[in-house]
């Protein structure tokens, strides 16, 4: 398997298959162009064979000068149980300590138990909220109204 990072033209080849990947779940409109156009230097490819089956778009907060966001990953699902998105991340991870940063931060939708499962097996730390679904602490209305949302933060050392 070979990483590389992303390009502009990946979002031509991954956009189409994000709704596939996610079970017909619609998520590609999270995931506009911009991302791979301005966020190329902290994202990247997982590629086998040259046919890409894994992607992670991060990026480097602004505003908090010691932490970095990880905004949308996904495994094509015939590779999820061949440890492509742990290396993603661990990729993601290095960048991030070596531009000098230590936090990472990233959001789930409540009903993706799959994604909660895989972060706190990651090492994340669902963040503190008042409000619990199934036993999951969430941020109400985080993403707008009724768009509740499980908050993950991780410490590197």
């Amino acid at each position: 398997m070979e990483f590389r990072s992303v390009t502009g033209a990946d979002y031509y080849v991954i956009s189409p298959l994000i709704n596939d990947w996610w079970g017909g779940r619609q998520m590609s409109d999270m995931l506009p162009k911009l991302f791979f156009d301005h966020f190329s230097n902290s994202s990247f490819i997982a590629e086998e064979e040259g046919k890409i089956v894994g992607f992670l778009i991060g990026f480097f907060s602004q505003v908090h000068l010691n932490e970095a966001y990880i905004h949308f990953v996904g495994v094509h699902p015939e590779f999820r149980k061949n440890n492509v998105g742990k290396q993603l991340y661990q990729k993601f991870f290095d960048v991030v300590k070596q531009n000098g940063r230590s936090v990472v931060r990233c959001v789930t939708s409540p009903v993706n138990k799959g994604s909660i499962a895989y972060h706190t097996k990651m090492g994340f730390d669902v963040e503190m909220a008042d409000k619990q679904i199934d036993g999951v602490l969430v941020h109400p209305d985080y993403d707008g109204s009724k768009q509740d949302r499980v908050l993950f933060v991780k410490h590197l050392s």
